[in-house]
Order: C-alpha cells, then structure tokens, then sequence
C-alpha cells in the first residue's frame, strides 16, 4: 500500500475532587469521553454538483465512481468510527473531505450508527472540489450550543478558494470546549504552494483564540485537523506560539514517535493530522481534562488492507 490514512483519537476524562491525577467527574465517574478526528479522503456522492469540481467522482469518470463503491465507502468509514471507540463510538467526531449534507446523511442515518443518534454540524465550503469540514456529534454525551464557520478577514466574497473553518462551542459535563476543525490547503505543486492561504488561516485562529481568552483566561481550546503540514512547519507553529493574553497551546502531535504517522505518503509516515490545545486543557484540576498521553492513532488492520 503506498498510501493511507488512519485515526487521531484525543480522550478526555473528568475528575474526583479528591484527587489531583485520577480524571473523573467531580460528582461521580463517568465513561471516557472521545474526540476524533478522520480525514475520509473525497467522501463524494455519485451525483453531479453543477457549483463544484466534482467530475472525478461520477459514473463516468476514470474511476468508474458508482454506487456499489459509494454504499461501500460509506460502510468502510462507519467501521472506522464505529471501532474507534471500543464498545461505544466516539462522543464527537471531526470529519473532512465530505462532499456535502448528503453524505453524512447516508452515514449517520444510513448505517448502524443510526443507533447512536448523532446530530450534523455542516456547511458547504468555498473549496473549488466542493469538499468540507464538518462535526457529528451524540447529544446524550455533549452538546453543541453555538457553531460558525470561519474565512480569514481579507478576502473579496468568493476569492477565497479552500476549506473554511468550522468553530463549536462544545458543553460536556458542565464545562465547556472550544473546539476548531480545520482542513488545510495542501502542497501538491511544492512547499510553497498554498502557503498563502495556510498563513492566513493560523492568524485568524490566532486572532480567534485571542478573543476567546480575552473573555477567559482558563479557555479550554482544541484545534484539530489535516494541516497538511508537520507538527514543526513553520505556519502550524504560529499558532502555539505565546499569546498576547499569556495563553499557551501545546500541540500534542509534536510527540508522536519517529516512523508513526496519520498518513503514509510514498512510504513516509507523516504526522498531518494534529491535536493543538491549551495549556488549561492540560493543567484543570476541574471539569474536562487531558493529556498527551491520551492521544493515540486508531490503525485496525482493516485500514491495512
């Protein structure tokens, strides 16, 4: 297999109060909560889109794109999440490369995910190819009070051709996430290409990040996403710098291990996939809480086939 994708899981844990490492609720324990995020690469349904560039994905297309293979991919991502959780799917999952509301339909109603009544966050994305960013979420287990999309300041209406950025405002057991997914422009055609745009991007989340801490110092922020870029790139980097307000990010990808990877790129494992959060996320002693060492790359050996 030249190349592939796998999972990023994070896991959060809450705590008793009588303890300063055990992360369980303050009032009694509860089951791990499990963020997720997957890449689905080109999630397209078989209908043409007149808007979008989506003429790779038709019946008539050199792929021969058809609803036996549609039906197929999706049931290939519900597995993935399905299994990513263990006996209980993820509580929220990210998702990118979907094609449109359509999709997510077919794999959120469509399959036995069905049973865990996840909601949809999404909306179509400026992205010349049509593909977006997007959350499903179970609202027994956290609920999503305010969402946006988000397009860097700076750009004529329709001159920004890449995936916005979806911005929720997440409550899990009283305490609150402020939780950014991200698609990044990719490098195809060089390092630099894109790079425009990828900078744009970082700023506005800092700007972002920068508000909410104005209004809150301990702001419990995560960034997640396909970077398209290591965990070391200069732009991904901008964004964990310090901030105005004294507020650190830690990118928790940083420390995946030499040879591991979200995805394998001419026998290179490299790590585009990242969790970005902050510093309170890391140091609560209250409410939602994580670690490093929560954070963990989902490979079954179904993906390796």
């Amino acid at each position: 297999m030249l190349n592939g994708r796998f999972v990023v899981l994070i896991i959060f844990l809450f705590h008793f109060p009588w303890s300063s490492h055990l992360l369980y609720s303050r009032s009694s324990p509860v089951e791990p909560l499990l963020l997720m995020f997957y890449n689905v690469e080109n999630l397209f349904d078989i209908y043409d889109d007149p808007d979008t560039n989506d003429d790779e994905f038709l019946p008539g297309s050199p792929r021969r794109w058809n609803l036996r293979k549609y039906r197929a991919k999706i049931n290939s991502i519900y597995k993935v999440i399905s299994a990513s959780g263990g006996w209980s799917p993820p509580g929220i999952v990210a998702l990118c490369e979907i094609e449109n509301r359509r999709v997510l339909e077919d794999l959120v109603y469509g399959t036995n995910l069905s049973k865990y009544n996840y909601e949809i966050i999404h909306e179509d994305s400026p992205d010349p190819r049509g593909i977006d960013v997007c959350l499903i979420y179970r609202k027994e287990i956290m609920d999503v009070v305010f969402w946006e999309y988000l397009i860097p300041d700076g750009y004529a209406p329709g001159s920004f051709s890449s995936r916005s950025v979806l911005y929720a405002k997440c409550i899990a057991g009283g305490d609150s996430i402020h939780l950014f997914v991200n698609h990044w422009p990719s490098r195809r055609g060089g390092v630099l290409a894109g790079e425009g745009l990828r900078r744009s991007i970082a700023r506005m989340l800092r700007a972002k990040i920068d508000s909410l801490t104005l209004s809150d110092a301990q702001s419990k922020i995560i960034i997640t996403g396909d970077f398209n870029a290591a965990p070391d790139d200069n732009v991904v980097r901008e964004i964990s710098e310090s901030y105005a307000s004294g507020l650190s990010m830690v990118n928790l990808s940083v420390g995946i291990g030499k040879g591991q990877g979200t995805y394998r790129y001419r026998g290179t494992w490299e790590a585009i996939d990242q969790f970005i959060v902050s510093q309170s996320l890391l140091d609560s002693r209250s409410g939602i809480y994580t670690s490093g060492e929560y954070l963990r790359i989902f490979s079954p050996d179904f993906l390796l086939r």
